[in-house]
């Protein structure tokens, strides 16, 4: 089998951005199979990115995941390389964005900064360091190149984590936050299944949202066949998030939500 990269950012399509990395990890490594998960995660979005990237490394191949999403770039955050328990290996920086999939497959055994140059790109730019040093240490580890070889030890227990919100839950309402709106507009939330059932949340249900002062009737539904087209729902996304959407339509511009908006949902709606 070939080696994997899988390459995650926020660098969108548009620009050249990831076509350059492509083209360093190949010149690097010409055999290497190269996996775009997205590169359309929100500008900036770390903690839109860290979800996404935990939400879909299960469905990949072991092997290198490289994923760059990274406001501080030219500052003091470092670069990493990690090697999970079952010893797939994550390449990114160090703002959080690697750790959610890391701690999907048994957390972080080891940690190095990447600070060799001999596997970087030289000079190294300021402000493109997915090209100059992310891509050409994903390619590296791809080929082989021992994780300890790229740079120093450091402790996993000091790198940095991301505050992933908490559901408030009370009797009869849950103060949710939205953590990832998709294409759709699909709004998944920081929910699962468990958190409705214990308000007593069921599907065919009706329930009351606000969102941003304003109040909205859904149904918690199995699937989108479940609701006429232009009805809001509640229901269990595919990576078993509990969601909003519209079908047929988007959740996100009918509540006006973004990543990190509240949705209040109520049960003992009028």
């Amino acid at each position: 089998m070939p080696p994997f990269v899988t390459f995650l950012t926020d660098f969108g399509l548009q620009d050249d951005f990831v076509g350059t990395c492509h083209g360093v990890m190949k010149r690097i490594a010409p055999e290497l199979e190269i996996i775009d998960v997205t590169h359309g995660i929100r500008p900036g979005a770390v903690l839109q990115g860290a979800l996404v990237l935990a939400n879909t490394l299960p469905y990949m191949p072991p092997g290198v995941h490289l994923a760059v999403v990274d406001p501080g770039v030219g500052g003091p955050r470092r670069a990493l390389a990690l090697r999970d328990r079952e010893g797939r290996l994550h390449v990114g920086p160090d703002n959080g964005l690697l750790l959610p999939a890391a701690e999907r497959f048994g957390g972080v055994v080891e940690a190095h900064e990447i600070a060799n140059p001999a596997y970087a790109l030289q000079p190294v730019s300021r402000t493109f360091h997915g090209r100059d040093i992310f891509s050409p240490a994903a390619a590296h580890l791809a080929r082989g190149v021992p994780i300890e070889e790229l740079g120093p030890p450091l402790d996993p227990d000091a790198l940095v984590r991301l505050d992933l919100p908490e559901p408030e839950i009370g009797q009869s309402r849950i103060r949710a936050t939205v953590l990832v709106v998709d294409r759709f507009g699909n709004a998944a939330l920081n929910l699962t299944r468990e958190h409705l059932e214990r308000i007593g949340v069921v599907p065919g249900m009706r329930v009351e949202l606000a969102a941003r002062g304003e109040r909205y009737h859904a149904v918690a539904a199995r699937t989108f066949a479940d609701a006429s087209p232009g009805d809001l729902i509640l229901y269990e996304d595919s990576y078993r998030n509990v969601a909003v959407a519209v079908s047929r339509g988007s959740a996100a511009k009918l509540l006006r939500v973004r990543e990190g908006s509240e949705l209040l949902i109520q049960v003992d709606a009028p």
